[in-house]
């Protein structure tokens, strides 16, 4: 059985290289910025002709599909930008940058029907500097080259800060493939993402949860990361780092710093990339944290579980947004559930209107008195309970009576 999965790699380019990179986002950049700027042109032109009485069947067609798209680029480029063939640059950048605007244009519509899942999306905009350097490749176009370099069309082969003998000797025994690739830059810094397609079944077994494993109920918290309740009764708790909040003085003198160079000087491109190390380092702090995390979780506890949080609701608490950001609740699930289904673990969620917090793991009872400060509080049956522990061992008992009763 094969999945999907990502592979990320920190690239280590020459200075000539890593130009080339940036030359390759920039005209991604320019592909996307046609592509809309076609599709924008249609629509005008439509909306003119609708203006005239011409029928719906004779009117001026829209280039929403990416094939649609990449013919328009092959048969300007050469006028418009010449500079394309000048430099070399791969053939596969503005393929994949078409099928991207395509993709945009496709979950506008999806969302706007309403069979798309997650917030409202809006119309595609201009790509811009500001927005970060990107660029894709399709297909195995750009691969390892060994364990050390990866080959990248228009570009060559660049070596890479890590090891990479965990993908390439799966590409050489088939029991892999690269897919696509996305490059990407941050804080001067490149990656190169492989997508790839892999039989993870030796690799599941291997990492398979034990015989006999615990279920536990797992409560996340701001104040305690995560508490966990075993069905043996044992408390584990979780502290996360934190890292914004820790980060918090480096990045408003790095803020500060930025905004007293002036634009377009050398100084202010060096004090923006400061800025940007600053979010770098926070983020991969939070990564880290997450995914030791949820691995543990996933490889050492038969089921999890877990409570379903409006986290983008809990967010619009200006007095908490950060702190929940800072944690990162809805990724945590995420990982939990995909590695869960690779080592066979098995992750329930409650109901959103689970009262886990309030509900008397004793009697049974609701404390709809309950606020976010009381963080422990005494029911009618004279139990003393402990908010955090109490909503995950509620968790754990919700999980184990629904299995009951399957």
């Amino acid at each position: 059985m094969t999945a999907r999965q990502g592979y990320r790699i920190e690239l280590a380019p020459s200075p000539a290289q890593a130009a080339r990179l940036g030359r390759h986002a920039g005209l991604s950049r320019v592909v996307e910025n046609f592509c809309l700027e076609k599709v924008r042109a249609a629509l005008a032109q439509r909306e003119a002709e609708q203006s005239y009485g011409i029928a719906a069947g004779e009117l001026t067609a829209v280039p929403w599909s990416a094939p649609a798209l990449e013919r328009l680029w092959r048969a300007e480029h050469a006028a418009r930008y010449p500079w394309f063939t000048a430099e070399g640059l791969s053939s596969r950048v503005p393929k994949e940058a078409c099928r991207v605007r395509a993709a945009g244009f496709k979950n506008f519509f999806d969302s706007r029907a309403g069979s798309r899942k997650g917030a409202r999306v809006g119309f595609p905009d201009w790509r811009r500097r500001k927005h970060g350097s990107r660029f894709r490749y399709d297909a195995d176009r750009a691969r390892p080259a060994h364990h050390r370099a990866v080959h990248l069309p228009g570009i060559g082969k660049v070596r890479t800060r890590e090891d990479m003998t965990w993908l390439t000797g799966r590409i050489t025994d088939g029991t892999a493939r690269v897919i696509g690739a996305t490059v990407k830059e941050q804080a001067g810094r490149w990656w190169v993402s492989f997508q790839i397609e892999i039989d993870r079944a030796q690799v599941n077994q291997a990492r398979q949860v034990p015989q006999g494993a615990a279920a536990c109920g797992i409560d996340v918290g701001v104040k305690t990361f995560a508490t966990i309740v075993d069905q043996d009764g044992t408390v584990t708790e979780l502290h996360a780092p934190k890292p914004l909040k820790a980060a918090l003085r480096r990045l408003r003198r790095a803020n500060r710093d930025l905004s007293r160079k002036a634009k377009g000087s050398a100084n202010r491109a060096k004090a923006a990339r400061r800025v940007a190390k600053v979010h770098l380092d926070v983020a991969h702090q939070r990564a880290d944290f997450l995914h030791k995390t949820t691995t543990t979780l996933a490889r050492t506890k038969r089921a999890i579980a877990v409570e379903t949080l409006n986290v983008t609701g809990m967010t619009r608490n200006r007095r908490l947004s950060r702190a929940i950001c800072d944690l990162g609740f809805g990724e945590f699930y995420r990982q939990l559930a995909y590695k869960a289904d690779w080592y066979g673990a098995q992750v329930w969620a409650a109901d959103q209107w689970f009262p886990s917090s309030r509900l008397c793991g004793t009697c049974g009872t609701v404390n709809a008195a309950l606020t976010l400060a009381d963080r422990t509080w005494q029911c009618a049956c004279g139990t003393t309970h402990d908010r955090d522990v109490n909503a995950a061992h509620n968790l754990l008992t919700a999980m184990q009576q629904g299995e009951q009763a399957a």
